[in-house]
């Protein structure tokens, strides 16, 4: 499938529009090609590509909304799938919180397309796999791993006049390595807009290292201790504080945000001041659209300046609700960190341990945004600043917000991939004092 251009992509949007009979109308249109190879027991499994378009179209009459969807794009399936919207707009009751579409909007250029991760080959593919294997067999461990890229573009324009056009490129990748004998494991993944920054022979030379030195795994006991957390292991916490980040939901008291009266605690100091958190679109190292999918421009943001919640995020509905103008969620979020490897973390710590990747996040309480999961992938003791042995997978008990005020260290800050929610993040390693350890676990 071609990827539409700017001026294509707005001509069959006014096609569509021009078929409305609607108060009002929304187009969008996506499509991507995408590819990718996944491979387990150092034997690939399955390879693959897809390219695909879609296009939906929301007729609005007064506060009743529909919406249908096709992926044929003759004039007959345009004016079919308008229809069709049309009909079941004026079948659904009304909406309470239908906000009209946007007018007109200015957004920045993207920076999200990279041409070289576009023009990726099934053969490019096979030989970035080929290398991953080819390290896994020769260090006789055995590798599962998932290859995926895609390029794509989405638009929307409107009955108002907006018009919104962006394309974008990733490659994802992810390797779990595991011993022969089946005792140790271990993880790497890597995420980027250009193919050219993927190493997989690296990223599989790292899960090899943490497979093997696994394999002896002793018992400790579980209590609090000082953890290091690579970045992997990081996001699946962090995350949690920027899913929660929405000012509805504090509001309503809904969220550790909330305070009594429908009050919030944003402009409070909930953390350690050296936690500086923002989105940045235009960041070369994680850009991400411009736009939202309702259309509000998206902007470099602070959500949390030295430990403070400077902002939350708003639905144009309850902005609306409010009175306020609202800031629409990113697509992605940035942490400052500091300017050490892991490995220098490492080195200055006296005794702690080393958390390659956490899994199976649970919440336990809202209100305090307490979670629980578990290691895996490697887990290690650390003593007098060198990794002494291995140490059997830990159930944690903790909230992020309580580790961010027992933060000791930020680290060097890379990209990396949430195993929980897929999503891309820059983040630095964490070195964390007291972080509560509740249970052992046989896992692997």
């Amino acid at each position: 499938m071609l990827i539409l251009t700017k001026e294509e992509a707005q001509a069959l949007m006014k096609k569509v529009l021009a078929f409305s009979k609607a108060d009002e109308c929304e187009v969008n249109l996506t499509g991507s090609n995408a590819g990718n190879v996944r491979y387990a027991r150092n034997s690939v499994s399955t390879s693959g590509g897809i390219s695909q378009m879609s296009l939906a179209v929301a007729s609005a009459f007064g506060k009743k909304l529909g919406i249908a969807t096709i992926n044929e794009l003759d004039d007959a399936s345009l004016e079919k799938v308008v229809r069709r919207s049309e009909e079941l707009a004026q079948l659904a009751p009304e909406n309470p919180e239908f906000v009209s579409f946007l007018g007109p909007q200015k957004y920045a250029e993207p920076v999200t397309f990279i041409p070289a991760t576009a023009a990726i080959t099934p053969k490019l593919r096979a030989d970035n796999v080929a290398a991953s294997l080819k390290v896994a067999r020769d260090a006789k461990a055995i590798a599962a791993g998932f290859l995926e890229d895609n390029s794509g573009f989405s638009a929307m324009m409107n009955s108002h006049g907006l018009f919104a056009y962006n394309t974008t490129t990733y490659t994802n990748f992810s390797i779990t390595v595991r011993t022969e004998d089946g005792k140790g494991s271990g993880y790497a993944t890597r995420g980027f807009n250009d193919v050219a920054k993927l190493d997989t022979k690296a990223a599989t030379e790292i899960a090899i290292e943490k497979a093997v030195k696994s394999a002896t795994a002793k018992a400790i006991e579980p209590g609090k201790y000082t953890v290091i957390l690579e970045p992997a292991a990081a996001a699946v916490l962090l995350e949690n504080i920027f899913f929660a980040l929405d000012a509805r939901q504090a509001d309503e008291g809904r969220s550790f945000l909330s305070l009594p009266g429908g009050k919030t605690r944003q402009g409070e100091k909930l953390m350690d001041e050296r936690v500086n958190i923002y989105s940045d679109p235009l960041n070369p190292e994680l850009p991400t659209s411009t736009w939202t999918n309702d259309g509000r421009p998206q902007e470099k943001t602070t959500w949390i300046e030295k430990g403070v919640v400077k902002n939350l995020t708003f639905s144009r509905y309850w902005a609306e609700k409010k009175g306020v103008k609202g800031i629409p969620s990113p697509d992605a979020f940035i942490m400052e960190g500091g300017t050490k490897s892991v490995a220098e973390l490492i080195k200055g710590t006296k005794k702690g341990i080393l958390v390659t990747r956490l899994w199976y996040i649970r919440t336990v309480d809202p209100q305090s945004l307490l979670l629980t999961g578990l290691t895996r992938d490697g887990t290690f003791y650390i003593e007098n600043g060198e990794i002494k042995y291995p140490i059997k997978n830990f159930r944690f008990n903790e909230s992020p917000i309580i580790m961010l005020n027992n933060l000791e260290e930020l680290g060097k800050v890379e990209r990396t991939v949430s195993v929980e929610s897929n999503t891309n993040y820059l983040l630095p390693p964490l070195k964390i004092r007291d972080f509560t350890f509740s249970s052992l676990s046989d896992a692997v």
